[in-house]
């Protein structure tokens, strides 16, 4: 699927590889980017155009958000225009705090003492720690790109992976949305989710489980999630009228507490990613994770994460198109690092980072096409760059694989800058 702009650069319908390359040889339309691969018509304008409508389904995650384009004018389907997958940039709190440990060292060991700052700074309201405002940062900058190649008239997001509050007291509020179409989904969505999709008593998989009271109803406790658990039949079973601890594992009861880790962590993003998709001024739905499963089952969708967007919403229709067998990965990776000073594992200075970024007109991260005329590495390589002061560079494809290394920078031609993303396909 290649992205198609009119001459004005305003978006119009994407159209597949084939004919993208007839218009190019044609000479109706010029190259306007290389990644995502776009293309820009010479004698085309959006007025003079047939639009269908579309719409952007977004999956959030913790380290990867799914999304899907689908076509919604078809009678009683849709068709899956692209899929894609966000990989979130990793190892932003271990920088953070590797950082911050340095900082306290030298303060401690050469520097004269200042009084303590931390009580006079303040955070605005809705802060976010720098590693969940960089995932909801990375989910708009991929949506506002979308938008702007393609003419998207609405957008459905997962608004909530659990709403836990709601699962611990169901008489909170909107009680019915617990005993609706939807009964029994949030539950127990949540438990597979927690308990990895396994007995908690013998860790038997893909078998039949069954939701499980760790403390018996019969022995005065109550249904709260924290009591829950899922069990195969037969330890279900042997367990009766036991508690986990009599039955032999004590430590169900402390993993039932436990938090998780990636649902806190899409809980605390969900109102400022929604706030935001807000102010994009396009038609915004919410979903929940009970009514994407639900509908990813009835679909027979494989459990991917760009597979779940297409179920996203209410506005999912009964019958699904998806005719492409590939999945388009956009990875965040940054436009390098602030750090001036590279250090040992003890913390002390190794070596000064160079006050020097481009060499020979190339700066690592830029999209480039090598032609080797010989050696180990002999052929046509199109690729990230990574330069060196020396001037022989190294090419990685999208997936992080090594195509050529130590390569003169006389046989790299720049196709496109460095703007702190990577992208490639995979086969679904």
């Amino acid at each position: 699927m290649v992205f198609v702009l009119d001459k004005h650069k305003k978006p119009l319908m994407p159209c597949k590889e084939k004919r993208a390359r007839l218009l190019l040889l044609k000479g109706h339309a010029v190259v306007h980017k290389m990644a995502p691969f776009t293309i820009r018509l010479k004698d085309r304008v959006v007025e003079e155009s047939e639009l269908q409508p579309l719409r952007l389904k977004i999956k959030p995650g913790a380290k990867e958000t799914g999304m899907a384009v689908l076509r919604e004018d078809l009678p009683d389907k849709s068709e899956v225009v692209m899929m894609l997958e966000i990989r979130h940039k990793p190892g932003i709190k271990a920088g953070l705090d590797s950082r911050r440990s340095l900082r306290r060292s030298r303060r401690n060991r050469k520097t004269r003492y200042r009084k303590p700052r931390f009580n006079n700074r303040k955070r605005k309201k809705g802060w976010l720690p720098p590693s969940l405002e960089a995932r909801v940062n990375q989910t708009m900058t991929t949506v506002n790109k979308l938008t702007s190649f393609l003419p998207a008239l609405a957008i459905s997001t997962e608004h909530a992976k659990f709403d836990t509050q709601l699962l611990q007291n169901p008489e909170i509020s909107s009680i019915e949305y617990q005993q609706g179409e939807l009964f029994g989904y949030e539950v127990r969505e949540y438990l597979l989710e927690k308990w990895g999709r396994k007995c908690a008593y013998c860790g038997k998989t893909d078998i039949p489980l069954e939701i499980e009271h760790i403390i018996p109803k019969s022995r005065g406790s109550s249904g709260r999630v924290s009591n829950l658990t899922l069990a195969c039949h037969d330890c279900n079973q042997e367990k009766g009228t036991l508690t986990a601890e009599e039955f032999g594992h004590p430590e169900v009861q402390a993993i039932a507490k436990r938090p998780m880790k990636e649902e806190a962590i899409i809980n605390a993003t969900r109102w400022k990613l929604f706030n935001k998709l807000i102010s994009i001024g396009l038609s915004l739905e919410c979903g929940t994770v009970a009514r994407t499963k639900k509908q990813r089952i009835e679909h027979s969708f494989p459990r991917t994460k760009y597979h779940e967007a297409c179920c996203v919403g209410a506005s999912t229709p009964e019958r699904i198109i998806v005719k492409q067998n590939y999945v388009s990965v956009w990875s965040a990776k940054g436009r390098g690092t602030r750090k001036m000073c590279n250090t040992d594992k003890f913390g002390f200075p190794k070596n000064n980072r160079s006050n020097k970024k481009v060499y020979f007109g190339f700066q690592t991260g830029d999209l480039v096409v090598a032609n080797i005329p010989k050696g180990k590495y002999t052929g046509r390589w199109i690729g990230r760059v990574i330069v060196r002061s020396s001037g022989y560079f190294d090419v990685k494809d999208g997936a992080g694989k090594w195509l050529c290394q130590g390569a003169s920078h006389k046989h790299f031609r720049l196709l496109q800058r460095n703007n702190g993303w990577q992208y490639h396909k995979i086969n679904t």
